[in-house]
């Protein structure tokens, strides 16, 4: 018979549960709440990419959910239109090892663009985003290292939209 399994709370337990609840109370009256996303400071945006690109329909999205922003399709419709100069990834050799294979990648994910107004003007100047990855490569684990770095550049791809949109939303027209 296992007596000791099953007891009655300890005074130090029940004076614990109204203090525990007062420490509960005080954090949700504090005014804590998760960061939303951040309206844009303009009602419509064209965007001049490739409508057919994941990352313009990924962009597409959160432009939709950052607050009344709309996405128009024609240029005359749109306050601003975002003109992207570059849109690139590139992988370069960072080490070899003492036999002359490749060791360590590079993964580069560049984009530049510019904010234009209704009537031409430039709202944001040419502004470049920048974002790169080191991999390790082995040649016993080719397969695996290739979905590695598929999964670095959607990592970076998304790291790339998160950056663009806090900008878009600093903007000041």
């Amino acid at each position: 018979m296992a007596t000791g399994l099953f007891f009655a709370p300890s005074p130090m337990i029940k004076l614990f549960r109204p203090v525990l609840l007062l420490c509960c109370l005080t954090l949700a009256a504090c005014g804590f709440h998760l960061r939303g996303p951040r309206p844009l400071p303009f009602a419509s945006i064209y965007l001049a990419m490739d409508p057919y690109a994941d990352f313009t329909a990924a962009l597409t999205r959160q432009i939709k959910t950052s607050g009344s922003t709309q996405v128009v399709s024609k240029v005359e419709d749109a306050e601003v239109q975002l003109q992207v100069t570059r849109n690139d990834q590139q992988k370069d050799i960072l080490t070899l090892n003492s036999s002359g294979t490749v060791r360590e990648y590079k993964l580069k994910r560049r984009f530049a663009y510019r904010l234009t107004g209704k009537d031409g003007h430039e709202v944001t100047p040419l502004s470049e985003i920048q974002i790169t990855r080191d991999v390790s490569f082995n040649d016993s684990q080719a397969l695996a290292k290739e979905q590695e770095e598929l999964l670095l550049y959607r990592d970076m791809d998304a790291d790339l939209l998160q950056q663009l949109m806090r900008r878009l939303a600093a903007t000041r027209l």
